[in-house]
């Protein structure tokens, strides 16, 4: 008895799959877009600039600047 429906359901199931198919790429190409929305240095900046910024961060983190000393404020004499 199921063999009499086999085509309706064969057809059911094409047309499931085709829907399901059909949202996996609406949604993979929403994401591609909010990737391109984001700032990513790695991917968005050159690879010189990268590399300058890498050195900058290794710098910052050597400071030889006193934490006891007074705040600059510019046009005071002290």
């Amino acid at each position: 008895m199921w063999m009499e429906n086999e085509e309706d359901f064969n057809r059911q199931v094409e047309e499931e799959l085709q829907e399901q198919d059909f949202l996996d790429r609406c949604f993979q190409e929403m994401l591609d877009e909010e990737d391109q929305d984001w700032f990513i240095p790695s991917r968005d900046l050159p690879q010189g600039i990268g590399q300058l910024q890498q050195q900058l961060n290794g710098l910052s983190s050597k400071s030889n600047l006193n934490p006891d000393a007074k705040e600059f404020v510019p046009g005071v004499k002290y």
